[in-house]
């Protein structure tokens, strides 16, 4: 069964509808109860299963809402705040609790600290202004947000790209990917594992890693995994400093496509504006070149590192711990099967490098675009927004059943109010697809490609069912076959296995690089190389939705549109699935719950010392899109502030891991 908790089944052609017994009215009665009123002055909408509803009560075997604590001066139990989390895109503040003396997280809180209002900026306006309005969401990933836009505008409009169209929109986003992903490794996430913090919060690990030989050093050129971690010193470490240089050939495929990064101006609803030319794709391809050989030293250099470190410690295995619920709309179209068509998705859905997918407790429930889609549901019961009256629409554009909570009937409407950790706290939204807590990666997309198998056939990348296998093609290093494996239940899925599967990102994302430049060839030479649809804009009621994806992973803009102008637009990102706050059954986000499952690991002498290491390496394995004060509290403390300030390159590491103490 697709939905286990949604009053969603589906007829033996597979069409979906409401259960038999229910009116939309009725079935939804509940959901449409703390409509008007504010978190606590009614009860949260009850899931259609009351059964599935109990059991997420627990997550993990963690109570979703943790007993209140003593958190008294003498006791072992401490509050932290984090604000802002430092070497990440944006503004987020992390509020834990913990048992310093059992070394463990009791309670964790994420918080979004700033509004952005695009989907409000939006409203009102001609549909195309959202391509444009939307990039600007994020100076990283712009570029998806402008595809993601096109998409959406695209299905509302009636029109599609020609096949090179889609070739340039796809071949740009695997540059946006290789910038991003080797950022998020080297620049982001990579200085937790450094020389400067391993060996002052783990000596021990730090003498251990001193000592073992590097596996695969013929490759990576790092002869042990103290190598490594010198390499990923902030500006100093070698392995640091190539990322800058490799992420930006990145951004130079990108702008030889589209003329600019972040915030092209060349996507246009039906295509691209830019004109590709035998030269353009002759510079792009010897940029993507220089990817195969980094690729094969990224994906083998993460491996030596964290299975040294589990060796090391097999504790580590539990940091960042989460579920297995992923979700992603897959990406980079068939040029020639993808239409823009609600009708058609599911079929040009599946046809995608990337396959679409729905992976529940670790199993594939679906890869069907219009599935997920009417599962989708988005609810602000701990946000800084008001809750919407009515629904504006009862089905799909197909006639299958959504929520009053789909995004198509969502309005953004902001109610700033005092932070309150029981009632709101964030302006980030919960996100849940059948009323389930999901996680968004690049390795989402990895997962329900390897599981699905539905991926074109081609030379250089292989489903096999339970791993991606990828060829890549010799360069200066010998041709080489890389493997990512899904992890089987009896493996971790924590914030090293987030980092592992990113590394291997790279590869798979230049190997669909590969096969898309080669598409984008034998269309050249068949003469087919016009780049844009022409359109008029429609007067009457339509809607779309973006199917699409960013290099942090799922990414989705719904539109509704009258009289040419905007009616009603939203947009759900990755990390606004990640960074979730409670939703109304009481269930943590995915940032949330990993914290609560990982345990405390580094050394430290006294509270005044802790860093909370490993809550931030849990989280920022995600890698928040949310730059780059850092101020570290501890709550009722009274006469002590733990403060410190780094800027977004992390350039004072040192004081990141020393904190200094100030006397308030």
């Amino acid at each position: 069964m697709c939905f286990q908790n949604l009053p969603i089944e589906f007829d033996p052609k597979g069409v979906a509808y409401l259960v038999p017994t229910l009116t939309q009215g009725e079935a939804f009665a509940k959901e449409r109860a703390p409509a008007t009123a504010p978190a606590g002055d009614a009860p949260p909408p009850t899931p259609a299963n009351p059964g599935a509803a109990a059991a997420h009560q627990t997550v993990g075997g963690h109570s979703a809402s943790p007993p209140p604590h003593d958190t008294g001066e003498s006791g072992s139990i401490q509050e932290f705040t984090i604000d802002p989390v430092t070497r990440i895109a944006g503004a987020l503040a992390l509020h834990a609790t913990a048992d310093l003396e059992q070394r463990r997280h009791l309670d964790a809180h994420a918080q979004a600290t700033l509004f952005r209002g695009y989907e409000v900026i939006t409203k009102g306006r001609d549909p195309r202004d959202a391509i444009f309005i939307t990039s600007r969401m994020c100076g990283v990933c712009g570029g998806v947000h402008s595809n993601c836009a096109a998409y959406a505008i695209e299905m509302a409009f009636g029109i599609a790209p020609p096949p090179m169209g889609t070739v340039i929109r796809n071949l740009a986003e695997v540059a946006e990917f290789l910038h991003d992903n080797s950022l998020h490794l080297f620049l982001l996430a990579g200085p937790d594992f450094s020389e400067l913090v391993v060996k002052q919060s783990e000596p021990a690990v730090w003498e251990a890693a001193q000592r073992a030989e590097a596996p695969n050093a013929a490759v990576h050129g790092q002869r042990t995994i103290a190598d490594i971690m010198r390499g990923l010193n902030p500006l100093t470490g070698r392995l640091y400093l190539d990322a800058l240089p490799m992420s930006r050939i990145g951004l130079e495929m990108y702008s030889l496509l589209m003329g600019k990064f972040p915030h092209p101006q060349t996507m246009v609803p039906g295509g691209v504006s830019t004109t590709v030319s035998l030269q353009t794709f002759n510079e792009y391809q010897t940029r993507l070149f220089k990817w195969f050989d980094y690729a094969k030293k990224v994906a083998l250099l993460w491996n030596d590192l964290y299975d040294f470190l589990y060796e090391a410690n097999p504790a580590y295995k539990q940091v960042g711990d989460g579920e297995r619920n992923l979700i992603d709309f897959g990406i980079w179209d068939d040029p020639e099967a993808y239409d823009a068509t609600y009708q058609n998705c599911p079929e040009w859905g599946e046809r995608r490098w990337a396959t679409p997918g729905i992976i529940r407790n670790g199993e594939l429930i679906t890869t069907n675009l219009q599935h997920i889609n009417i599962g989708m549901e988005e609810f602000v019961d701990h946000s800084f927004y008001e809750h919407w009256s009515g629904d504006r629409y009862a089905t799909d554009p197909v006639g299958q059943p959504i929520s009053p909570y789909h995004p198509w009937n969502k309005q953004t409407i902001p109610r700033p109010t005092e932070k309150n950790w029981k009632e709101r706290y964030t302006w980030a939204t919960s996100p849940r697809w059948d009323r389930t807590v999901m996680e968004a990666g690049c390795y989402a997309r990895m997962w329900t490609t390897a599981v699905a198998r539905k991926i074109p056939q081609n030379p250089f990348i292989e489903a096999t069912g339970n791993s991606l296998l990828l060829r890549l093609p010799k360069v200066d290093l010998p041709d080489m076959s890389l493997e990512w494996r899904v992890p089987r239940p009896t493996d971790p899925w924590n914030a090293f296995e987030r980092n592992r599967a990113r590394a291997f990102a790279i590869a798979y994302t230049a190997m669909v690089g590969m096969n898309v430049l080669l598409q984008g060839f034998a269309l050249m030479r068949r003469g087919e190389t016009r780049v844009s649809t022409p359109f008029k804009v429609p007067q009457d009621e339509r809607r779309g939705v973006g199917f699409w994806g960013a290099g942090r992973g799922f990414l989705g803009h719904w539109l509704v549109m009258d009289k040419g102008k905007i009616t009603n637009y939203q947009v759900i990102t990755p990390s606004t699935l990640n960074a979730s706050p409670r939703d109304p059954w009481g269930q943590p986000g995915p940032y949330e719950a990993s914290i609560v499952r990982t345990p405390i690991l580094e050394e430290f002498g006294g509270p005044d010392r802790f860093k909370a290491l490993d809550m931030l390496r849990a989280v920022r394995s995600f890698d928040p899109c949310m730059p780059c004060t850092t101020h570290v509290y501890r709550s009722g403390s009274g006469d002590r502030l733990v403060s410190r300030d780094a800027t977004s390159c992390p350039c004072s590491v040192e004081d990141e891991i020393a904190p200094q103490v100030v006397t308030a």
